[in-house]
């Protein structure tokens, strides 16, 4: 049985009534419910009635018994996708990555900087680790400078004024209007680029992921030493990197994707 209802915060206890139908993988009647549940029955009766006028339970009409209706089944189909599109994402990544030879990431904005969700890394022992749920700088990285340079001049302002321009790297951008002349280029050019910026040694490049709104929401990039990749040369894959950027945008916002 689930715990006494003392001690189940008020927030979780539809989340439980719910959890307890998916197990059961059947119609339960709200006594069964409450024999995994331990609430009053007051107020089990309550939370299932509720439930049901929100379109989350049916009643099967053999019994009376409570199922879980077409807003449950969205709701966890929702979450099924969600799954699917990691692994979606991972097959891309791992396709890029065994390319490109090199650790590729996706990354997305966080409250100071860009987040690493996820990430494949090259098979040479030389390597930076950048681990997933590492937050870096926005002004000195590939995919932060991609994320600035998608707003509107004005909007870009307004993150710019209170940021601070650290020195990360030797080639860091430490002047506002160098950053400003910086991402006017990356803006033009569609993808962005690290040369040093952030650590020592190190040459990213990055691609937007867009919603189908066309508004910014990932970057999908690859860093690399300079040791076995030139500035030159990493700019030489965008193309590629694009095209695994489109196919994630499908994947996340294509019209086919199951409901």
């Amino acid at each position: 049985m689930i715990e006494s209802h003392e001690r189940i915060p008020t927030n979780m206890r539809m989340i439980l009534i719910l959890e307890t139908l998916a197990k059961a993988a059947r119609p339960l009647s709200v006594a069964e419910i409450g024999e995994e549940v331990d609430l009053p029955k007051p107020t089990l009766h309550r939370l299932c009635t509720t439930l049901e006028e929100e379109g989350f339970l049916i009643r099967d009409s053999a019994g009376g018994r409570m199922r879980p209706a077409r807003r449950t089944r969205l709701f966890a189909s929702g979450l099924l996708m969600a799954s699917q599109l990691h692994i979606a994402r991972r097959m891309v990544l791992s396709a890029l990555a065994r390319e490109i030879r090199e650790t590729c990431n996706f990354s997305v904005p966080g409250e100071s900087g860009m987040t690493y969700l996820d990430r494949v890394d090259t098979p040479w022992p030389l390597r930076y680790q950048l681990p997933i749920g590492a937050e870096v700088p926005f002004h000195c990285t590939a995919g932060g400078k991609l994320f600035l340079a998608s707003h509107d001049a004005g909007t870009r302002e307004q993150l710019l004024r209170p940021m601070s321009l650290t020195a990360e790297g030797p080639n860091s951008i430490t002047d506002i209007e160098a950053l400003r002349h910086e991402l006017d280029a990356v803006s033009e050019a569609g993808y962005s680029w690290d040369n040093e910026e952030f650590m020592a040694g190190m040459v990213a490049i990055a691609t937007p992921i867009h919603d189908t709104e066309g508004r910014f929401v990932a970057a999908l990039a690859f860093h690399a030493p300079i040791q076995r990749m030139r500035f030159d040369e990493a700019k030489a894959w965008v193309p590629r990197l694009t095209e695994a950027a489109a196919s994630l945008e499908e994947m996340m916002f294509g019209d086919d994707i199951p409901i």
